[in-house]
């Protein structure tokens, strides 16, 4: 008998190549899974519920495990910590749930921030966690340009060229703008999003932010369903996933 267990992940991306396991590098599905593989003495596959980029960070990373029945949730979020302690990762909440739930097909809602740093100087202790971006931003005609992007779209002009999604169509809750302290934050929520999509809507209200483009031509790249009619591609190092809903669980929050 096994027991599924939900954790909510903390973790710097800069030192791995991204969520999912892969050939060419230290990845964080890859970390976990031989953290669990040191206490549960078997191989344990841990389902992410994004495949964020390499050195794209999270503070609500969302996954599910199934391991032995004498393991309970807290011993789960212990022992996986007690074997991440070298490196930057860390499990911040465990809890039971169903058999039948998924970590990724379970998700109602995604949540990420974008960071931005608009200053000419660079900074010093967020250098990898923050896009240092050297001209100034207007948040205020950033805004009124995200408002052309809320709802259901095709979403072409913003996703990657090698995004392996059957649709572009996608639905975006939330895409709100806000200054704090000195940096801009960029906020999106949706059931789930495009490769890059986040990152290329970054890049391109930027543009707008420093009067570069108009607002409404954020509306015309829109409709150009070609990634070539919006912006360039923000850093992946401003990126964070910040949390995952589901229905009847609490949230994954950090």
């Amino acid at each position: 008998m096994t027991r599924r267990i939900l954790i909510t992940i903390e973790y710097d991306g800069g030192p791995f190549v991204g969520w999912q396991r892969q050939n060419n590098g230290l990845s964080v599905q890859a970390t976990i899974e031989d953290a669990a593989l040191a206490f549960v003495h078997a191989p344990v596959a841990v389902v992410g519920a994004g495949r964020t980029d390499s050195g794209v960070h999270a503070t609500g990373q969302a996954a599910h495990l199934d391991v032995p029945e004498k393991f309970t949730a807290n011993r789960v979020m212990e022992a996986l910590n007690a074997h991440l302690s070298s490196v930057p990762i860390t499990v911040q909440s465990a809890s039971e749930v169903p058999e039948d739930f998924h970590a990724r097909f379970s998700a109602l809602r995604r949540r990420y921030l974008y960071r931005i740093l608009p200053r000419r100087q660079p900074p010093a202790l967020d250098i990898s966690r923050v896009w240092h971006h050297k001209r100034k931003l207007n948040p205020k005609l950033m805004a009124q340009a995200a408002k052309h992007l809320l709802g259901q779209h095709d979403f072409t002009s913003f996703r990657a060229s090698q995004c392996q999604a059957e649709s572009p169509h996608r639905t975006l809750d939330r895409l709100d703008i806000e200054a704090s302290g000195k940096e801009i934050h960029i906020h999106a929520e949706a059931r789930s999003f495009l490769h890059h999509q986040v990152r290329n809507i970054a890049g391109t209200l930027t543009l707008v932010g420093t009067g570069k483009w108009h607002p409404d031509e954020v509306k015309d790249a829109l409709k150009a369903a070609d990634r070539s009619a919006a912006g360039p591609t923000a850093p992946a190092h401003g990126l964070y996933l910040v949390g995952v809903d589901y229905l009847g669980i609490q949230e994954s929050r950090a």
